[in-house]
């Protein structure tokens, strides 16, 4: 289903677009890019995880729409998918009280929580939408980033570590998981198994990286992140980390902010520049 095109003064006219796309799991994507047939490079958005299906039942994606204006603006054709249980399929999963077998993004129990399998399941996804874009002559072959926030994050860190060869570049805003357990902020689930996951990860991971964190970050706060962070270059992940002060009352959702775009874009772009 397409969208109108939409043009800002002396920036490319942007499609906006949701596709439903035929992947092993049917996958519902909001998909801008810009006017035309392409080939475009792709960026892939990957967003963040809700426990409660009410709020999963909600179409989440409209939470990335000024940051993939951004990316869609260099020029990327972006696809921000829906995860499994989102959407309608929240609702449905509800009525049916199939959430295990249907939402693939739980971690367990926060004694023994599997956080590595949890964020491989979304990069499995990303790896099925590469290959169909593909199939559609739609993209420019190996020339994709991944970009994902909060849950999407560490599934986009989890990609990293089986190195997808078409992936040029990975960025998170705020990855991780297991934070705000029983929403009480800075309230994490096993932190300690969290970052060994996150050097598990930095073991095989060689795709360039950036992690974006924000001081006010309630989810995955400073020290936290960078624990994360050094377990992963540690292990020989290459990933480059940058903090950004404090962002409204709850940083953990800045990349979600029209105001933040001014702000971080220029790191991103930079890291971009390096990593064409």
């Amino acid at each position: 289903m397409a969208g109108p095109a939409i043009a800002a003064d002396d920036q490319p006219r942007l499609q906006e677009e949701v596709w439903a796309l035929p992947l092993p799991w049917p996958t519902i994507a909001y998909v801008v890019r810009p006017v035309g047939d392409g080939p475009f490079p792709l960026a892939i958005m990957n967003h963040g995880v809700s426990l409660d299906p009410v709020q999963r039942s909600f179409f989440p994606l409209v939470e990335f729409r000024d940051a993939a204006m951004w990316f869609a603006r260099r020029g990327y054709m972006v696809v921000a998918p829906a995860g499994s249980g989102y959407g309608a399929a929240a609702i449905e999963v509800t009525k049916a009280g199939l959430f295990s077998g249907v939402f693939f993004s739980k971690v367990g129990k926060c004694s023994n929580p599997n956080f590595r399998d949890a964020g491989l399941a979304v990069a499995r996804l990303n790896l099925w939408i590469i290959e169909y874009a593909n199939r559609l002559k739609r993209i420019v072959p190996n020339d994709v980033i991944v970009v994902g926030q909060s849950a999407g994050g560490w599934a986009s860190i989890a990609l990293s570590s089986v190195n997808p060869p078409p992936v040029k570049a990975i960025i998170t805003f705020a990855a991780g998981r297991g934070g705000r357990v029983d929403d009480k902020p800075n309230n994490n689930c096993a932190p300690d198994k969290l970052v060994e996951a996150a050097g598990e990860f930095g073991r095989t991971s060689r795709v360039p990286m950036l992690w974006m964190y924000i001081e006010n970050d309630t989810y995955f706060g400073p020290e936290l992140s960078r624990r994360m962070h050094a377990a992963f270059t540690a292990a020989g992940g290459k990933a480059e980390y940058h903090a950004f002060p404090s962002h409204g009352s709850e940083g953990h959702f800045f990349v979600g902010k029209a105001d933040a775009v001014p702000i971080w874009s220029p790191v991103v772009a930079a890291f971009l520049d390096k990593h064409k």
